[in-house]
């Protein structure tokens, strides 16, 4: 295998661990499962370790499981991989907000890199700027059988939980990269969040697949049910409000064009936005979670996609349009905006008029931004995302020998 110094290096054993793993629904999953197969194809030794719902090698870590660090401890130490590559989205390790005490606040897998002698890689896929963290759903106290006054005290302290744990959600970012051997983030906006060298930006992998191969874009949409004529826009996310769509529902849709939607349901939260689509021009697939084919036969169908979200630390759907040419209208947020930077798609503000001005605007515009995009969707191919943390794990494994000489 070839890295950086020219020579031939012997393959490492990567332990993965992601509770979220294929049959399961979810972008931290999906996103684990192409790594995991083009690290095999590169000659790497792979395991998983994710969800007793997952189909990775070991199982047993989860959302709610108290015991997710000593697990890991155990399979590390029975499998003794090389590296063990951690994707951290903290709500999937049982993130535990404290109301009185921030320094309490934590989650299920503080213990295992305070005591974890193997190197660890980390993956962020979640930093997010204070004013997004408070458009994050608040912690929910509240029952069915309270009374107004119960439910609007439980509501200020879940919004009292939610604002003095801003700074120690990012400590816990800060501390997996400190005491890690490396961080990977998904843009330069997460990186600087993040704050710290060792952070290593890698885009998110994407590719256009093959299931669409000999079928034109009419036929596609005919099978889907989407008008064959005029621009179509895409919508796809979870059920819930900070994928805005509020904003969807609000906004005139200009003439020439039709957004179809798909909103499916979060496994991790009891929160469920409910998404009508009365709108003229405006379509409701109703599929919930998409499979690999269905994702491909849509993206394939379209012409843009639509992300008016309230918070984003990184977009897999965003990744996932460029890869098959389609430029994106988003919030003006920090991640989008830097991607709108290169003239991969739009970046406005906030609501329904600004949504509708950037997709004429878009229609107008569209082969300069549809080059800018071929060009740039190079940088995405899975087999070039394993290489850049293959590059990663050979300089943190060099690393450890080389310190393990010294002592």
């Amino acid at each position: 295998m070839l890295v950086e110094t020219g020579h031939i290096d012997p393959p490492l054993s990567i332990l993965l661990v992601s509770p979220e793993y294929p049959p399961m629904p979810g972008g931290v999953g999906r996103y684990t499962s192409h790594l995991k197969d083009n690290l095999i194809e590169m000659g790497f030794s792979v395991q998983v370790i994710c969800d007793k719902r997952g189909n990775g090698e070991f199982s047993g870590i989860g959302q709610h499981n108290p015991r997710n660090s000593e697990i890991l401890m155990e399979i590390v130490e029975r499998i003794n991989p090389d590296l063990v590559h951690i994707q951290y989205e903290p709500g999937l390790y049982g993130l535990r907000l404290d109301m009185l005490n921030p320094a309490r606040t934590c989650t299920n897998i503080d213990k295992f890199y305070e005591s974890c002698k193997v190197p660890i890689v980390t993956t962020f896929h979640s930093a997010y700027p204070f004013r997004q963290w408070m458009s994050l759903p608040i912690p929910n106290y509240e029952r069915l059988n309270d009374t107004y006054v119960v439910r609007k005290v439980k509501r200020m302290i879940s919004f009292w939980t939610k604002l003095i744990n801003y700074y120690s959600f990012h400590s816990l970012n800060k501390e997996k990269l400190a005491k890690g051997a490396a961080g990977i983030s998904f843009s330069e906006f997460m990186s600087r969040m993040l704050g710290d060298q060792k952070c290593n930006v890698i885009f998110h992998g994407a590719e256009k697949q093959d299931y669409t191969s000999n079928r034109s874009k009419a036929d596609l949409r005919k099978s889907c049910s989407i008008p064959v004529h005029g621009r179509i826009a895409l919508a796809l996310g979870y059920a819930t409000a900070t994928k805005g769509w509020d904003v969807i529902q609000k906004m005139e849709i200009p003439d020439g064009w039709t957004i179809v939607i798909n909103a499916s349901k979060n496994e991790y939260s009891h929160e469920d936005f409910p998404v009508r689509s009365s709108k003229k021009n405006l379509i409701n697939l109703h599929r919930d979670f998409l499979n690999e084919k269905q994702l491909c036969e849509l993206f394939s169908c379209a012409d843009a996609v639509i992300l008016p979200y309230k918070v984003s630390s990184g977009s897999g759907i965003m990744f996932d349009a460029l890869s098959y040419g389609l430029p994106f209208i988003a919030t003006k947020l920090g991640f989008f905006v830097e991607f709108a930077s290169h003239d991969l798609g739009i970046a406005v503000d906030r609501n329904p008029k600004e949504i509708s001005n950037a997709m004429m605007y878009l229609d107008r515009n569209y082969d300069k931004y549809v080059d800018k995009i071929n060009e740039f969707s190079m940088k995405l191919n899975w087999e070039q995302i394993a290489k850049e943390h293959a590059e990663i794990y050979y300089r943190v494994v060099k690393r450890k020998k080389e310190q393990a000489v010294t002592v």
